[in-house]
């Protein structure tokens, strides 16, 4: 079959600000099998430009493809780009088939397939099993109720969904389309010819807000030595300088991920590595940080939340203050840079929340901070949690964690932001900051930081203006249960267990 995938251009300030852009893994991912498998794939990325739908359409005719596939990785935001694109490729050739996945269409597959008619066929989970049997199956003209974790319509036209696909168990059997892409295209880090990569996928922790965990179902890992290997592949071959891991927590298995990093450092490459993980991994690893800088590891994005013990104790975070301290403390004194998240618009909050987590901000001192709103997704247990919660925004493209989307009870939308702003320049601009930023010892971290400053600087001015000139907060908006529907908390694992109330499109026939 001749496949097209699609990666929309995202409307996020951060992913519009940068000049920097990082290739679609996702839709990669899936690349790898289905190559292999013998068909003919191509790859639009609509981020750069950002290309305009009509764009978008002329490159899709000029492929003359069989099967359109579209997946962003902020599947939520990127919903209504992706639901434009399928219907004017369907107005431009109702023939085409329209495949849809990621994180959103895999729990929202139901309003996903009943709102419009464009998607023809809905992934649900992982996508590069599933994928190249649904690929083959359409090839062949075969049925597709055999297929696990998909949805589409019956022969009645009604939407149903087959039995979800267990959960990967083997990460090596499928390879990453790196072909595809013109790996001069892509960077991060200010300029740095940069890959998106997975060691492992999933989590063991237990946060109810995280809109991952239950995608990925189980914490699994790559083999360590072939993924370090790949990384030396990327670097000799491609001139890959920069790994982003997209992992939820790679440093989960302290044994896995030290083997790793000894392969990283036989490997002998010097490729940086940015990623996220858990201060309380960081805090186990104090012996072994070392490793971790000579791998290559120049910056870890902490998980933090808040600095608040019973809104950690709310969302389930299981982190503690003085971890997150003692975990910014050790990077620092390995040369790798911290990155905190700090979560704000809690309903509850009030200036005297905002005060106390400046307050403990400062305490942390990390390298950077990124300020991020509450922001639920319907398939966690937070949500149930939430559902009663006034909706202030209800234009999808803005829940990207960047816009405050839920009323507070205390502050208005413009305390809210003016507060943060605020904090973010207080914490950015302080001397301690400032002082590294200008004489780091390590030349390479002063670049990063350098250039992560001169980023925020545009980003914040671009917020600010966006919410005096571009946003209408709605007073009495809808609850979060009337906007998004009823709690589905009871499908979060999407692949490891069955789902109640779905019925299989042979039970339809």
């Amino acid at each position: 079959m001749k496949i097209v995938l699609i990666n929309p251009p995202h409307t996020a300030i951060g992913s519009r600000i940068p000049d920097d852009h990082l290739p679609p893994l996702g839709l990669l991912s899936v690349a790898g099998p289905l190559i292999d498998d013998g068909h003919d794939l191509s790859l639009i990325d609509a981020e750069f430009g950002p290309m305009t739908i009509a764009e978008i359409i002329d490159r899709i005719t000029a492929n003359g493809p069989d099967l359109v596939l579209i997946s962003h990785s902020g599947s939520t935001s990127a919903h209504p780009t992706a639901r434009a694109i399928a219907e004017a490729v369907k107005r431009s050739d109702p023939a085409i088939r329209v495949v849809y996945g990621g994180v959103f269409p895999t729990y929202h597959w139901r309003e996903v397939l009943a709102e419009t008619e464009a998607f023809d066929i809905v992934v649900r989970g992982e996508g590069e099993e599933t994928m190249r049997r649904l690929a083959g199956a359409l090839a062949a003209n075969r049925p597709l109720d055999a297929i696990a974790g998909i949805a589409c319509r019956d022969g009645r036209g009604e939407v149903r969904a087959t039995q979800p696909a267990q959960a990967i168990a083997d990460l090596a059997a499928y390879r990453i389309g790196w072909e595809l892409i013109d790996h001069a295209s892509y960077s991060y880090w200010g300029g740095k010819r940069a890959v998106v990569m997975q060691f492992s996928r999933g989590c063991p922790h237990l946060c109810n807000y995280c809109g991952q965990r239950g995608f990925w179902t189980r914490w699994r890992h790559r083999s360590p030595e072939l993924f370090a290997r790949e990384i030396a592949r990327l670097y000799h071959e491609q001139g890959v300088e920069l790994i982003n891991l997209a992992d939820e927590n790679p440093t989960s298995s302290r044994k896995a991920w030290l083997a790793f990093l000894e392969a990283m450092i036989a490997e002998n490459v010097p490729v940086q590595i940015v990623g996220s993980t858990r201060a309380d991994d960081i805090v186990r690893d104090a012996d072994i940080l070392h490793l971790y800088r000579k791998a290559g590891v120049v910056r870890w994005l902490l998980g933090m939340e808040n600095t608040d013990e019973a809104t950690l104790a709310l969302i389930k975070k299981g982190g503690a203050k003085t971890t997150d301290r003692e975990a910014i403390r050790l990077l620092r004194q390995h040369d790798i840079l911290s990155m905190a998240t700090w979560v704000v618009g809690f309903e509850e909050e009030k200036l005297s929340d905002l005060w106390r987590g400046f307050r403990q901000l400062l305490s942390y001192d990390p390298d950077q901070i990124q300020a991020l709103y509450v922001t639920p997704h319907r398939w966690t247990p937070f949500f149930r949690i939430a559902r009663d919660r006034q909706v202030i925004e209800t234009d999808i493209r803005k829940w990207d964690y960047k816009h405050q989307v839920l009323k507070m009870r205390y502050l208005n939308p413009f305390v809210l932001i003016a507060c943060v702003k605020l904090i973010e320049v207080a914490v950015q601009a302080r001397p301690k900051a400032l002082v590294r930023i200008l004489f780091h010892r390590d030349r390479e971290q002063r670049h990063s930081m350098r250039w992560y400053t001169q980023m925020g600087r545009r980003v914040w001015f671009h917020e600010v203006l966006e919410f005096l000139f571009r946003r209408r907060h709605l007073k009495n908006g809808p609850t979060l249960e009337n906007f998004w529907g009823a709690p589905q908390d009871d499908e979060e694992e999407s692949m490891l267990r069955p789902q109640r109330h779905i019925k299989s499109l042979d039970a339809a026939e």
